[in-house]
């Protein structure tokens, strides 16, 4: 059963969080709201966040930043994510991916799946890497992105995780650019 080693360092990593949201504002941004909570709360630093319109070029515009940042480790979006005509982030931040992460979202889609029932397929939760840095892109709903977060992120971004985690790998990540 997977663990935290405590005989490990834990090594806090620098996360931005997108919302993509044509409604939100800083002040009702419950969905960014939580996660920043709980990122910090884990010992992380929030590195960047914003609020970006539901728009391709917008929301890959904003993660091209996220990712050509060397101080930003870890992007997480939230929003965008559905199926609706509005409902963007996958197709904006997929096209950045050298490579994809598939296991987050189908990991994601499985654990909501108790929460949620059949209604899981609507979401289109996604994760890769690009120029060495992790994209999450997550639904928009604040009970998505505790689950997310609480069920996945918090132990993969923890270099203390065994088997293995995501943080250890990070050093790896640009291999290919050498």
């Amino acid at each position: 059963m997977p663990k935290i080693d405590e005989t490990r360092p834990f090594l806090p990593v620098n996360i931005a969080v997108v919302t993509v949201s044509d409604t939100r504002t800083p002040e009702d941004d419950r969905s960014g709201d939580a996660l920043a909570e709980r990122l910090t709360g884990a010992g992380h630093r929030l590195a960047f966040r914003t609020i970006v319109r539901d728009d391709l070029a917008a929301i890959r515009a904003q993660v091209q930043a996220c990712v050509a940042d060397p101080q930003i480790d870890v992007v997480l979006t939230t929003g965008g994510t559905g199926v609706t005509g509005r409902d963007v982030t996958p197709e904006a931040v997929e096209a950045l991916y050298e490579k994809a992460i598939p296991g987050f979202g189908e990991l994601f889609r499985q654990l909501s799946y108790a929460k949620v029932g059949t209604s899981t397929i609507q979401s289109r939760a996604t994760a890769g890497v690009a120029n060495g840095t992790y994209i999450f892109a997550l639904p928009g709903s604040p009970g998505a992105c505790r689950d997310a977060w609480d069920d996945i992120l918090v132990w993969q971004l923890d270099n203390r995780h065994r088997p293995c985690n995501l943080v250890e790998l990070m050093p790896r990540l640009r291999e290919h650019q050498r």
